[in-house]
């Protein structure tokens, strides 16, 4: 008698009736996954960069992102998290961010008011036909000046046609001055300024060389306008801004400059001289003086008496 199968063990178990044929059943296992990178360092483009170039210097691997609010952000492994850290650290602490030079003030001052008291009180002379000939003796004469009558490039600088005239000159020459004096003494420029504007109406003759006569002291003004663009220039922090932003205020007071020279009966070539001259003079202090300032000397009293001096100088030779 043969023995009788057991119908619960040949019964197939749910899983066996399931599985397809000829095919194993295999367990599957999830491998663990890195954790993820670590932001170590956030601010912008600049900033954000010359941190990468540390990290690289250091063979430090990490990767750059732009966040949703703007700003850019660094992000390394977790292990390399204070060691790249410490990289950052010590890259700004031997290299401090240089502060930007602050904006200008607008705000009332005496210190132009010296300046202009030659271009005022000569005019008003003039006006009053006290000195008959002063007109004639001090306006600037091409024709004149090439015959050796240099005088005259720096009286001229002292005359004006008309009160309108006068009135323009010493409102920009008062705002130039005022925002070059936010800067440096104008003690330490105001010489080398007006010795620019003299130069800028012999070069004016030299162009011209004819019967051609101008007078007032806008060539000045625009000596200020381009010594101020040239200070502004060499203030404005070159790996901020890179090199076409710091060419911002030469544009801008090259474009002022063109807007103020072009009036009618303006004497264009003076104004282009005097702006040129400016130029030179901007780079005649040095940058330090410019960006800390510089203590009141007894050099500024004789920078101030020279100022005065070349009119003396210039007047006493045209009468």
């Amino acid at each position: 008698m043969s023995p009788s199968a057991n119908p619960e063990a040949a019964a197939p178990t749910p899983s066996q009736e399931s599985a397809p044929p000829n095919q194993a059943t295999t367990a599957t296992f999830e491998e663990p996954q890195p954790p993820p990178d670590i932001r170590i360092s956030e601010g912008a483009f600049k900033q954000i960069r010359d941190e990468s170039l540390v990290l690289l210097s250091q063979g430090i691997s990490h990767r750059i992102e732009r966040s949703e609010e703007g700003p850019f952000q660094i992000f390394v492994e977790p292990d390399k998290r204070r060691t790249a850290q410490f990289q950052i650290r010590l890259y700004h602490y031997e290299n401090p961010p240089r502060s930007e030079p602050p904006a200008l003030p607008l705000k009332f001052s005496f210190q132009p008011l010296w300046v202009l008291l030659i271009p005022i009180v000569c005019t008003l002379l003039d006006f009053s036909d006290a000195f008959i000939q002063m007109h004639n003796a001090g306006i600037a004469d091409a024709s004149k000046i090439l015959r050796g009558e240099w005088w005259r490039t720096i009286t001229a600088m002292t005359l004006h046609g008309d009160a309108r005239h006068l009135a323009g000159n010493l409102v920009s020459g008062y705002l130039a001055l005022s925002l070059l004096h936010y800067r440096i003494s104008l003690a330490k420029l105001v010489p080398f300024l007006a010795v620019g504007a003299a130069v800028a109406n012999f070069f004016v003759a030299l162009t011209v060389q004819t019967n051609f006569r101008s007078l007032g002291f806008s060539g000045f003004v625009f000596a200020v306008i381009g010594c101020l663009a040239v200070i502004e220039f060499r203030l404005m922090p070159r790996e901020t801004h890179g090199m076409l932003r710091r060419f911002a205020p030469l544009c801008g007071a090259a474009s002022l400059a063109v807007f103020l020279g072009l009036g009618e009966n303006a004497d264009i070539l003076g104004h282009l001289y005097g702006f040129i001259a400016g130029i030179f003079c901007g780079f005649i202090p040095k940058k330090k003086t410019l960006r800390w300032g510089a203590p009141t000397a007894m050099t500024d009293i004789f920078w101030v008496i020279a100022y005065y001096a070349l009119f003396v100088i210039g007047w006493t030779l045209a009468i």
